[in-house]
């Protein structure tokens, strides 16, 4: 959608839930029981198409954290608390006694109160998202009925297809979170509902892709950039299909996302997370969370508010907080060879081996993957257009390391910082991405390993690391020269060397897998993707095993001393544990309907 469309829906949008509520007893928890109707909108004020609209529009409100419900930060839309803090990919960060419930996530003690708590926030976040999806198609069906005229018939499939893609979305969260679940449609009167297993989710996902595929249109409805549209279920429908293990269904279907022309990979990285305007919802957006700035709400509520935690500390332009920061592990594997390869894969005994600050005056001479400094905040490289990067930005380093999250922060230049709310530097209209084109080249790279086509595999894998090749992190002294080509003889802090992958990285099905795993990471690393590819690989214990003991002459553990309390990951991990306040909500007559997964 755009900002100027979007706006007023969106300042409406407290409001129209408390609308959908007191119709559809909508309550704090998706299974608690109905209570008396509360507030001041009725029937008569909703019931019509702009009620329905916005119900809709706070359905996609539901994609990142909103004040509004509660809850905290680990409700974003980027799932950072859930895929990149409980990876290789990033620390909690910040220090020890701040946000106390991660430090269990991190260290895999899933199953304390603290844990329990930011995961029912989660859950709750969930199946907000579900409640005020299910609102919408209840309320345009009683408009349908009651008056047929109001809603034109393009735009009841419309509002369907978008309600059921958001659905599935939200239940797609679910799966990947706790897996178990219950899965609430429309027509269901009692909430109570008994879980499904894995399996049977992931099946029901497709069918509300399928639904909501069949109902959009090419282009987005009424021209608003950000709803969905045929084509972003679609490519949801292949990403959905890779983590069920289905490669050969999923590959038609994003060979077709890639085949409709629809979308393209930005022209350089460094224009896929920004805040400039001119780059917002470009070629290579396919489904993100609209974050909105300076748009009226008088706390920038609007804004990147479940990544506001996610910038460096007091001693920075933002001023707060820390937390998410790239793990050493992380910057070692941008590392690269001489050929521009990346280390892990030419020498996988050694790439970890650094445990110094990476920082400019070591790193001149080093060869390294240019996205490294779109990553990550080093110090003395610049931070886009912000200066340097330097040691007081972090606020406890032997906590947190030395780096810090750089793809959320707006550039200086941008404008899209907020103008209010509590710390408004770390608020902004950066969009967070939840599915980009580069995720389905590469998924796509994955299914045709996966079903033998090992030629194109190498051809869509090298399309996102030519990419990758165009801009590196320039002085930032100007607007001008924030990116600037990786050989600029302006940059001083590190040698960008990457090149495309030879055939030797795709000679077999084994090589070119690693090849695939090992470019996901550097294109998505630090997107909330990680913790996921590996649960969906199979490789989470081995890979988190590794990480926290010893992996490519390196071990995460001598690093970062906490880590000597945390547990080795083992079966029952691939699953969070169900918020014990939703086993016992799920209770009737005694009977447990949603129970604890299993382990915990």
């Amino acid at each position: 959608m755009t900002k100027a469309s979007r706006q007023p829906m969106l300042l409406g949008t407290a409001l129209m839930f408390l609308a959908a509520g007191t119709l559809f007893g909508c309550k704090d928890s998706f299974l608690t029981d109905a209570a008396a109707a509360q507030g001041v909108l009725d029937q008569s004020v909703l019931a019509n198409s702009a009620g329905v609209e916005g119900n809709l529009i706070a359905a996609y409100r539901s994609l990142d954290y909103t004040n509004g419900v509660g809850g905290s930060q680990c409700s974003a839309a980027s799932d950072w608390c859930w895929a990149s803090v409980p990876s290789d990919d990033a620390y909690k960060g910040t220090e020890p006694s701040d946000f106390t419930a991660l430090n269990d996530i991190e260290l895999f003690h899933w199953n304390t109160g603290l844990a329990d708590g930011v995961l029912n926030d989660k859950w709750k976040a969930i199946y907000e998202g579900v409640s005020r999806t299910n609102a919408t198609l209840q309320l345009m069906a009683q408009v349908v009925k009651d008056k047929p005229a109001e809603i034109s018939a393009a735009n009841q499939a419309g509002i369907k297809g978008e309600a059921y893609f958001l659905r599935a979305h939200y239940m797609f969260e679910a799966y990947k979170i706790f897996g178990n679940v219950p899965y609430l449609r429309e027509a269901d009167t009692d909430l109570r509902k008994a879980a499904e297993n894995k399996a049977a989710v992931g099946a029901d996902i497709l069918k509300d892709l399928d639904v909501a595929i069949a109902n959009l249109g090419d282009t987005p409805r009424n021209g608003q950039v950000g709803r969905a549209t045929k084509w972003t279920a679609t490519a949801y429908k292949g990403k959905v299909l890779m983590y069920l293990g289905q490669y050969a269904n999923a590959l038609p279907i994003l060979k077709s996302v890639v085949a409709s022309g629809k979308y393209s990979l930005q022209p350089s990285f460094d224009q896929v997370w920004t805040g400039f305007k001119a780059y917002e919802n470009g070629p290579e957006t396919i489904f993100a969370y609209q974050a909105s700035a300076n748009d009226g709400e008088p706390n920038g509520n609007n804004a990147n508010y479940g990544e506001r935690l996610n910038f460096p500390h007091s001693g920075s332009p933002f001023g707060c907080c820390g937390f998410h920061q790239p793990s050493q592990n992380l910057v070692n594997f941008f590392k690269t060879d001489a050929a521009g390869l990346p280390l892990a894969l030419s020498d996988p005994a050694n790439w970890n081996s650094d445990n110094q600050d990476l920082r400019a005056a070591v790193t001149g001479n080093m060869n390294f993957d240019p996205r490294l400094d779109w990553t990550a905040g080093r110090n003395g490289v610049p931070f886009k257009d912000w200066g340097a990067h330097d040691s007081t930005w972090i606020r406890n380093i032997p906590n947190g390391g030395t780096y810090s999250a750089k793809k959320n922060v707006h550039e200086k230049a941008s404008g899209a910082q907020s103008s209010v709310g509590w710390v408004n530097t770390q608020l902004n209209s950066v969009n967070i991405h939840i599915l980009r084109y580069a995720d389905i080249l590469l998924l796509l790279a994955e299914a045709e390993v996966q079903t033998g086509d090992l030629a194109n595999a190498m051809i869509h894998t090298n399309m996102v690391r030519t990419r990758a090749a165009v801009k590196a992190q320039g002085p930032g002294t100007s607007s001008a020269n924030i990116a600037v080509p990786i050989n600029d003889p302006s940059i001083t802090w590190a040698k960008y060397v990457i090149n495309p992958y030879p055939a030797t990285y795709f000679v077999d099905a084994a090589t070119a897998l690693k090849t695939v795993k090992t470019e996901r990471r550097l294109e998505l690393a630090m997107e909330g993707q990680r913790f996921f590819d590996l649960k969906r690989w199979g490789e989470m214990q081995t890979t988190m095993a590794g990480y926290f003991n010893g992996v490519g002459g390196g071990n995460e553990k001598s690093r970062r001393l906490w880590f000597n309390s945390a547990e080795l990951p083992v079966a029952k991990h691939d699953n969070y544990p169900i918020p014990v306040t939703q086993v016992e909500l799920s209770k009737v007559n005694g009977e447990v309907r949603v129970p604890q997964n299993t382990g915990w």
